[in-house]
Order: structure tokens, then C-alpha cells, then sequence
């Protein structure tokens, strides 16, 4: 009987399958408590860090774009290209690409900087332009002029690469014309174009214009029908002479080596290479940009001097997308502006 109890006792106490083994047995119905380790907690606290320092690194990223593409679009830094004494300063002016009204409003703000700087002793507009719209190369020629007026400092073009019509148009407001031996400049002239667009319209995607006017030149030029002989006479009269007749006084003023009769036979539209230009008397030197620092310091009158520039400060945008030159975006205004004649001082060779 005792055996019995015994031998049953001694089989509740073997492990049953599936069932952990365990040193100590358990009463029935105590649960056993759970094992918890360090690790669960150690893992936890990892990534929570981990989640926390991806958002302050998405901020920061945020913030870091937002400060390069949303910078000062017109704010200019002033850049140290040849050292000297800091009490006197060279500025060089860069006038590149084709010119408009934002090329114009550029070059204005370098020389208001360097109208406030009472160091700076002359000025170098560096010019590589074809040209451009009328008024913005009147706009540059007359910011040079009021500068040399005002501040009674002197003003050295110094042409690298293609200083052509509205580029040569700004130079010739400086005191000094230097090129490099490569540089093409002249092309002092006026060109005008427009699209006629009558026959795509018309007979491609069967749109007819309507136009109400209240006199017959209302309209002239029209991009909606093909112009006529007095039409292009009476565009050649009003707006292309009298632009011409500006340009060649432009030049007479502003090289008094030349007389008008010498400036209105080379105001023929031609292009000049350097040595040609020089013979011509259109520019007064041929040389680098150092020839350019000497004969601004020469006439300063000083002996050494700091030269500085000024240009744009880094922009994401400008990178990514370019401003000015970015995807073409088809609006009114550059419908208005491509159906428009456009009346230049451009040399378009280029």
C-alpha cells in the first residue's frame, strides 16, 4: 500500500513532456513569476534615441535647405582677389551674360557697394556680354556715369571674352578701355526681331486672331499677320534709327579719340578683335586683368591696393534650378514678351 503511494508520488514528480524542467517542483495554482533581463531594456532605450535623433537630423536638414534656397536673392559679399593694403581697394564690377533689367539692378548694387565704401579709390567694370535690351545697357552706362560724377573716382573697363554692342554700349561711359588679346568687342548697333506666327495659327491650328484697333499703326508690328514695306519702314524710322542715332553719340561722348565721322563708319554693325579695336581707337590698351589694376591705380594715384570683388553668395537654388535661367515656364508675360519685338543692342553671333 505504501509502495503504491510511493511509486505514485515518484511518477507526479517526473518531467512530463513538453513541460520545463525546473529543480524545484511548483505547488499548483502559483504562477511562476516571469524572467525579465537587462537587454529588453538596454534595446529600448536605443531606439528610442535612435527615432529621436532622426527627427532633430530631418529638422536640421529642413532648416539647412531652407537657408541656402531662401537666401537674399540681390545680396552681394565682397570677395578678396589680389591682396594689398586694406585702406585702399580696387573693386572689380562683373557685368556677365546678357543684359536686362535684373543685369542691370546687379550691377547697380556693386557699385552702391562700392559708392559706400569710402576705400575703395577706382573701380573695374569687367564686361563679358554680347549685349542685350536697350535700356538696361543705359540703365549700367548711366549708374557708371553718376558714380564717376558723384564720387570723382575712376572707372577701367576691362573686357574678357566678348564685350560686344550693349556690352561695348556700358564701357564706353568708363574712363579707360582695356581688353584681353582674345576679347571681340564693336558691333555698335541696333537689331529688332519679332515671330510672325499668322500661318501657324491660321493654317495649322485653325485659330483666327481678332484684333479691334482704333487707328491703322495701333498694332504695328503685328505678330499675327506678315509685315509689310511701309510697316517695317515705319519700325525702321521710330524705333531702330533714332536707337542707332543714340548708340553712335553714346560712343562719340564717351571716346574722345574718335570724331563723329570716324564713329558713325564704324557703327556698321562690324565685330573688332583687340588689335583691330585698338587701331580703331575703340579701346585705349590691350592686357589682362593686372594690366586692368595697374592702370586703375595709375589713375587713383596710388601705388598698391587691395583688389576686390563682389559676387553672389552661394545659393541652393540657384544650383538646383538657376536663377534667370531656370525651366522655361510658359506664362502671359512670356507669351506677351515672345509675340513682342524685342529692339536690342546685341551682337548675336554668340
Amino acid at each position: 500500500m505504501d509502495f503504491e503511494q510511493n511509486e505514485g508520488l515518484s511518477d507526479s514528480l517526473q518531467p512530463q513532456p513538453n513541460q520545463p524542467m525546473s529543480s524545484v517542483p511548483v505547488a499548483p495554482g502559483v504562477k511562476t513569476p516571469k524572467r525579465r533581463t537587462g537587454w529588453k531594456i538596454f534595446w529600448g532605450i536605443i531606439t528610442g534615441f535612435s527615432v529621436l535623433a532622426n527627427i532633430v537630423l530631418f529638422l536640421l536638414l529642413i532648416g539647412v535647405v531652407a537657408l541656402f534656397a531662401v537666401g537674399p536673392r540681390d545680396t552681394f559679399i565682397e570677395e578678396v582677389i589680389q591682396p594689398g593694403p586694406r585702406m585702399n581697394k580696387i573693386a572689380v564690377v562683373n557685368l556677365t551674360g546678357i543684359i536686362d533689367s535684373e543685369q542691370s539692378r546687379h550691377v547697380k548694387k556693386q557699385i552702391d557697394l562700392a559708392r559706400r565704401d569710402s576705400r575703395v579709390r577706382a573701380v573695374i567694370l569687367r564686361v563679358d556680354s554680347p549685349g542685350g535690351t536697350i535700356s538696361g545697357s543705359d540703365q549700367i552706362h548711366n549708374e557708371i556715369l553718376k558714380y564717376r560724377d558723384e564720387e570723382g573716382k575712376p572707372v577701367v573697363a576691362f573686357m574678357q571674352g566678348i564685350a560686344a554692342s550693349g556690352g561695348y554700349y556700358t564701357s564706353v561711359a568708363c574712363d579707360k578701355i582695356i581688353a584681353e588679346p582674345t576679347s571681340i568687342t564693336g558691333s555698335v548697333g541696333v537689331i529688332m526681331g519679332y515671330l510672325v506666327l499668322q500661318e501657324l495659327l491660321e493654317q495649322k491650328l485653325g485659330i483666327q486672331p481678332v484684333i479691334i484697333k482704333s487707328a491703322e499703326k495701333k498694332d504695328w508690328p503685328n505678330s499675327f499677320q506678315s509685315p509689310t514695306e511701309e510697316q517695317l519702314q515705319y519700325l525702321q524710322d521710330k524705333m531702330v534709327k533714332p536707337a542707332h542715332r543714340r548708340f553712335v553719340q553714346i560712343v562719340n561722348d564717351g571716346r574722345p579719340e574718335l570724331n563723329l565721322a570716324d564713329v558713325e563708319r564704324l557703327a556698321d554693325g562690324s565685330i573688332y578683335g583687340a588689335e583691330e579695336a585698338l587701331q580703331e581707337k575703340l579701346i585705349d590698351q590691350i592686357g589682362y586683368l593686372d594690366q586692368a589694376v595697374e592702370l586703375a591705380l595709375s589713375l587713383a594715384g596710388i601705388e598698391d591696393a587691395q583688389v576686390v570683388q563682389y559676387r553672389r553668395p552661394f545659393s541652393l537654388s540657384n544650383l538646383l534650378f538657376g536663377r534667370g535661367t531656370g525651366v522655361f515656364k510658359i506664362d502671359k508675360t512670356a507669351l506677351f514678351e515672345l509675340g513682342s519685338p524685342q529692339f536690342l543692342y546685341l551682337w548675336t553671333g554668340r
